[in-house]
């Protein structure tokens, strides 16, 4: 009987013991076929391609970066800025993979991985749009797999686009940003700025009156007084290693050109400040997502309104800033994510 019951015991953990192991060996196989570039024309960079991008001014390559493998759900990120980085994304891998969400890191013309041909005559919206489109086509995304999101400067390119080509689209996200560039500058001076200390506010008006943005105090202010609170909610010290990269690795003179000097509104010259397609929601018929935060420099309850704007629209605010993938991950991945999944599987 003691050899009876020993052989049984025996069988009983050579069992348990397969069948505990198999269940590691299963995840690690999606794992590996998630990220699996075996046979693909992106295999021997690690999903980087350079893509050819034709403009009036010749052709010249823009970085792009596959991460992961999904039939049904690709997502192509434009950063913010404008000359931002796709850096700002980079805890998106923390997130994503683990739904199997394919996403596609992307640094636009001008921006640090991409090439600089530094010509103004390139830094406009409609140019920008069809950069993307080209983008689009070279990556084979369709309606059938193509979600488009954009945050901050990305969020009205991804407007802008899908305005005038929405029919290859899946879904579309906007992160950070209205539709309003007179409305994001009427935000910060009649909301945020009053929220500042009264004497910090003065000295940030008077320097930006007499033009003295390159002043060292200048930043030092908005830094301490206002990115801290509206950009990034953590103090300097803790910011994410990705983002104090992705701000030293932005392209000062496209920024400055298209956006202004700083992110306390859009200065009066920059190119981009009479921008408005708030009149135009209406237009978009493609499931969106409005992703807003509480303590943003875009208005939260405007976000809410565009989402109502558009015709098939979700409305999510984080209680994080600007940078709210970075301070309210817990809010901000689940919505991204689920609003992807409810649209893949026809739920939205």
């Amino acid at each position: 009987m003691n050899r009876l019951y020993s052989l049984l015991l025996l069988s009983l953990v050579f069992l348990v013991g397969c069948t505990s192991a198999e269940k590691p060996n299963e995840s690690t196989e999606n794992e590996i076929g998630f990220f699996d570039y075996s046979g693909q024309d992106d295999q021997s960079t690690g999903g980087v391609k350079m893509i050819p991008i034709e403009t009036p001014k010749g052709t010249f390559n823009v970085y792009t970066k596959r991460m992961g493998n999904s039939p049904t759900m690709r997502v192509l990120l434009l950063h913010g800025g404008p000359g931002g980085t796709h850096e700002f994304f980079d805890n998106f891998n923390g997130y994503l993979p683990k739904e199997e969400i394919e996403y596609i890191y992307y640094d636009q013309l001008e921006s640090y991985f991409s090439d600089q041909p530094n010509d103004t005559s390139l830094w406009t919206i409609e140019r920008y749009v069809e950069e993307v489109e080209q983008v689009r086509k070279a990556l084979n995304l369709n309606k059938d797999n193509f979600y488009l999101y954009g945050q901050s400067w990305g969020g009205m390119l991804a407007m802008q686009y899908a305005l005038k080509y929405q029919e290859n689209l899946k879904g579309l996200i906007i992160s950070n940003m209205v539709a309003s560039a007179p409305a994001y500058t009427k935000y910060a001076n009649e909301v945020l700025g009053p929220q500042m200390d009264p004497e910090v506010l003065n000295e940030i008006k008077t320097m930006e009156a007499n033009e003295e943005f390159d002043k060292p105090r200048y930043l030092e202010l908005l830094m301490n007084h206002y990115y801290t609170e509206h950009i990034l909610r953590k103090p300097l010290s803790e910011w994410p290693q990705a983002v104090n990269v992705a701000f030293a690795h932005l392209n000062p003179q496209v920024y400055t050109y298209m956006q202004g000097q700083s992110e306390f509104g859009m200065t009066k010259d920059a190119t981009l400040s009479d921008w408005d397609v708030s009149g135009r929601l209406k237009e978009l018929t493609v499931p969106t997502l409005m992703l807003g935060a509480k303590h943003d420099t875009m208005d939260p309850e405007y976000m809410k309104w565009m989402a109502e704007e558009v015709q098939n629209g979700r409305s999510v605010t984080t209680n994080g800033s600007h940078c709210s993938q970075f301070d309210d991950p817990e809010t901000y991945f689940p919505a991204l994510i689920q609003f992807i999944k409810d649209v893949d599987s026809g739920q939205f």
